[in-house]
């Protein structure tokens, strides 16, 4: 087990969102933004995001290797008191990933670097963590990509800068007491960016990045998850151009809409299914905050985010 952490008010229950409820987009910002820290903007149609805060950081990093934040993952917690978590990437190199908690999304828990790969030698970097409420077990999953020396040789010199990544992840259920790491899913490709998505009758994906450089794939696709912890079917075929990342997903009129951030030319793409396997692009109505880059989306209270409309607290 990863030892215990320092003390954290406990993670509250998942309350179910409602489906008029407002969009909240959390993210990192271009130029500096991975070092001054968390961008929200909000939506009421989940196709127009206008920024709060005018642009202003709503949370500073400041713990891990690099004090960065990139790629935010804000979640709902479980029990009873319904806090909200974030998870975020702290350093290009290195074992940790970020974790905080807030009441309002606004009031920040102090941050701690959760050294979630540091029992794993030759560990690289840990990348784009996420969560999700495994309820069979009853514990949060969360995980993130890593490039380990040694490991997937069959891939090795796929990705760039000798990067060669699988999806890793930990237990827990208290955010203070951790499984040991493992390897969450392999495809036999160089792989990043997962993140989970359920259909509107149910059933889960995942959506992750496949990194092969050459010849270029580096676009999403889809594979069908029996539980948090798989196991997966094959992954589908891609249904976004390449040179995509940070896919992001939520439910709308019945579809499921998965937003992904076009890092080279500045913009974002976005498409909607029904069975995960035909895909309807919707790019056109999306308009995003300028220079927002890989985050999370989530659904908030009217309540909350009229109160985040003030700006930081």
């Amino acid at each position: 087990m990863i030892g215990a952490l320092a003390s954290l008010p406990i993670a509250s229950g998942a309350l179910a969102a409602r489906k008029d409820d407002p969009l909240l987009f959390a993210y990192f910002g271009t130029g500096k933004g991975e070092a001054t820290g968390l961008k929200l903007a909000i939506s009421d149609d989940g196709f127009a995001f206008r920024e709060l805060g005018g642009g202003q950081s709503y949370l500073a990093p400041m713990v891990g290797e690099a004090k960065l934040m990139r790629d935010p993952f804000v979640f709902r917690g479980a029990g009873r008191d319904a806090a909200w978590h974030m998870v975020w990437t702290t350093a290009w190199d290195g074992v940790t990933i970020g974790h905080a908690t807030s009441r309002d999304l606004r009031h920040w828990s102090p941050q701690r670097a959760l050294p979630v790969m540091a029992g794993v030698p030759g560990t690289r970097n840990c990348w784009a963590p996420e969560a999700i409420w495994d309820a069979r077990s009853k514990r949060f999953v969360i995980f993130w990509s890593s490039t380990v020396a040694g490991r997937f040789a069959e891939t090795a010199g796929t990705s760039e800068s000798g990067y060669n990544h699988r999806l890793w992840y930990v237990t827990t259920r208290d955010f203070v007491s951790f499984s040991d790491p493992a390897v969450l899913y392999d495809p036999g490709f160089s792989v990043i960016d997962g993140t989970f998505a359920r259909a509107p009758g149910g059933r889960l994906h995942l959506i992750v990045k496949d990194e092969t450089l050459t010849p270029p794939r580096k676009y999403l696709q889809v594979a069908s998850a029996a539980s948090p912890t798989g196991p997966f079917g094959k992954p589908g075929t891609p249904f976004t151009p390449s040179w995509v990342e940070g896919p992001m997903t939520t439910a709308i009129d019945g579809e499921t809409v998965c937003y992904w951030d076009v890092y080279r030319d500045g913009k974002w793409g976005a498409a909607a299914t029904r069975d995960f396997v035909r895909w309807r692009d919707v790019s056109a109505r999306l308009s995003m905050p300028a220079g927002a880059r890989h985050g999370s989306l989530v659904r908030i209270p009217r309540a909350t985010a009229d109160a985040l409309a003030l700006g930081p607290a």
